[in-house]
């Protein structure tokens, strides 16, 4: 059974700190951020105002503190006196309190508020740019990629930029300016305490990379079984009736006990390593809290700091761990940015189909004629797979196409519509060659049907109209009825108007071979291709379609890809390539009485074992 690739997955650790395994590292970190950059070029003066918001947000929570610490003391300064508390001034305190916690919010908010419209709009511009070169790139890109990867860029790439910019963005400016605000604060109140607070954060540090580097090997190991089970359990429902069949039920099971026991131990490994830091830090934070404590106190007693500052002090010293880890957190964050971002950058970068320019317009008559004059080709330029292929097509002709696999058969249709170009030699449509016409109008005059379906997500009408969206009702129909397909659709419950898609199980693969053949008749193009076209309909529907196909090609150039050799009979030339060549061409009648390589192929097809 094939092994996957285990998927990685992200696990947060405790106290935000990202546990689940080294981030993916950019190969070239600045250069790509600094590309990001260019896309932020045109929100700068937004920018401006994020960090003018940001700061003022952390100064009015670092403020706070202090403010408190004077509350108290004037509490104290109650209860120690005659006259009481004073609470006019401890309630005007309070009330600045208030509005300091209010105003850091607003501001808080603000900057939140433009940071993500800014991180939007620049998705945006990566899913917009994306777009666009998906429809530039040339074949070969998607020949040799993996649409998963593809989609992955797309989607989880992007994704991952946009939330890690509105994220990291802010979590830089506010942590800063925590740091610098509340160390000045410490200061300003006792150099002394400062230092016992500052003497913590190695200490705890320390133990922190000790528990990180012992838990790190089994968040990787974690992360690993996690992903070799998501991809085990996928595998086995996207194949449960194979699975079925075969008995294979126990063999996936013992399978998947396998990886979940590695789960299991990798991941109560390393929850407890993980679950060490918390009470380690708390621990050596009650450390510093009780230096602290019994410094301040001293201080207190000789009356150098009143009892508010320690209060405030203690407060600050909570807060000052917190952005440090942020800060750690942050470099995580860029470091998954830079990477996801290098992945779209390089994608962006891929090379494009050349721009056409200076084009012959296509005759607004077609008559057909098509000529392969020495073409060469090879999707490997080291491994040609057509060699000095040439025929003369005469206008209106259906010719098919014949050969076992890996003949060559599919590659001549790709390079008649210009989805490759040849390596050397020419192919020309009515006496002009299709490199000196426009791509887009080239592949305009086809209809082609293929041998696997697609169908997109809309109604059926939607489906059959695609090469014309502007058809109308009755055109659809007129389509669908010369395609043996509009009996079918009268039997669904909203007939025309019915939602599928090309997973859609409503109707079978026979059926959604019928619209796509529905599709190419409603295009009604010069000319016409067809690939396997009735590979996945039965006999009757079969020859149905043979019959509307007939009619289609009927003053259109064909080309039928077939394997089936009964269903091409008619065909006025009959092409038998192999080896990226053609070995034979005739109608059926003179190439069975040759008794060549076709009339081989022909017999094995109907001969009885």
């Amino acid at each position: 059974m094939e092994k996957r690739k285990p998927t990685a997955i992200s696990k947060g650790g405790p106290m935000g700190m990202r546990m689940g395994g080294t981030p993916q590292k950019a190969k070239h970190f600045k250069k790509t951020m600094l590309t990001i950059l260019g896309y932020m070029k045109p929100y700068w003066g937004y920018l401006v105002l994020v960090v003018v918001c940001a700061v003022v947000s952390t100064a009015f929570a670092i403020a706070s503190p202090k403010i408190l610490g004077h509350m108290t003391d004037e509490i104290i300064k109650g209860l120690m006196g005659r006259k009481g508390i004073n609470f006019d001034a401890v309630a005007g305190i309070g009330i600045w309190l208030i509005c300091l916690y209010i105003l850091s919010a607003v501001f808080s908010y603000v900057q939140g508020w433009i940071m993500t419209n800014i991180s939007q709009k620049i998705t945006y511009a990566f899913r917009k740019d994306v777009s666009k070169k998906i429809s530039k790139l040339p074949l070969r890109y998607f020949d040799k990629h993996e649409n998963g990867d593809i989609v992955s860029r797309v989607t989880n790439d992007i994704e991952t930029i946009s939330q890690n910019l509105n994220q990291s963005m802010t979590q830089i400016v506010t942590a800063i300016i925590t740091i610098i605000g509340i160390l000045c604060m410490m200061i300003s109140i006792s150099w002394q305490l400062t230092i016992i607070a500052i003497l913590v954060l190695p200490i705890s540090m320390a133990f922190i990379s000790l528990v990180v580097k012992r838990s790190q090997k089994y968040y990787d190991k974690q992360q690993s079984a996690l992903g070799e089970i998501d991809g085990h359990v996928d595998e086995m429902f996207s194949n449960h009736v194979i699975v079925k069949t075969f008995n294979g039920e126990k063999q996936s099971i013992d399978e998947f006990n396998r990886i979940n026991t590695k789960l299991y131990e990798s991941g109560w490994k390393s929850q407890f390593l993980s679950g060490l830091m918390m009470p380690i830090m708390h621990f050596i934070s009650n450390l510093g809290y009780v230096g602290v404590a019994v410094v301040g106190g001293w201080l207190a007693i000789n009356g150098k700091i009143s009892v508010g500052d320690i209060q405030a002090f203690i407060q600050y010293m909570n807060q000052f761990t917190q952005p440090i880890s942020q800060t750690a957190n942050i470099a995580n964050i860029l470091q998954a940015t830079a990477a996801a971002a290098e992945r779209v950058f390089e994608f962006l970068n891929e090379k494009e189909e050349s721009v056409e320019t200076d084009k012959l317009s296509v005759p607004k008559i077609i008559k057909g004629e098509v000529d392969f004059k020495e073409v060469n080709f090879g999707y490997d330029i080291d491994r040609p797979i057509i060699k000095d292929f040439t025929i003369h097509i005469q206008p209106r002709q259906n010719v098919a196409i014949v050969g076992p696999t890996g003949a060559g058969k599919t590659t001549i249709v790709n390079l008649l519509m210009r989805f490759y170009d040849i390596d050397s030699g020419s192919i020309s449509i009515d006496n002009i060659d299709i490199k000196d016409m426009h791509r887009n109008d080239v592949r305009g005059l086809f209809g082609m049907v293929l041998q696997d379906t697609w169908l997109f997500y809309g109604t059926i009408a939607d489906n059959i109209a695609y090469g014309k969206p502007n058809a109308t009702k009755k055109e659809i129909v007129a389509a669908a009825k010369a395609a043996y397909a509009d009996h079918f659709i009268s039997t669904l419950p909203d007939g025309y108007d019915t939602i599928i898609s090309g997973t859609s199980d409503s109707i079978s693969a026979g059926e959604k071979q019928l619209l796509t053949i529905a599709r190419a008749i409603l295009a009604d193009a010069p000319m016409l291709i067809l690939d396997e076209a009735t590979s996945s309909v039965d006999t009757r529907t079969e020859a149905l379609i043979q019959s509307a196909m007939d009619k289609l090609s009927h003053g259109r150039t064909s080309f039928v890809i077939a394997h089936r050799l009964s269903t091409i009979k008619s065909a006025d030339v009959i092409l038998v390539m192999k080896d990226g060549n053609i070995i034979e061409h005739g109608n059926h009648d003179d190439l069975m009485a040759k008794k060549g390589y076709y009339a081989e192929l022909y017999s094995s097809q109907f001969s009885v074992v």
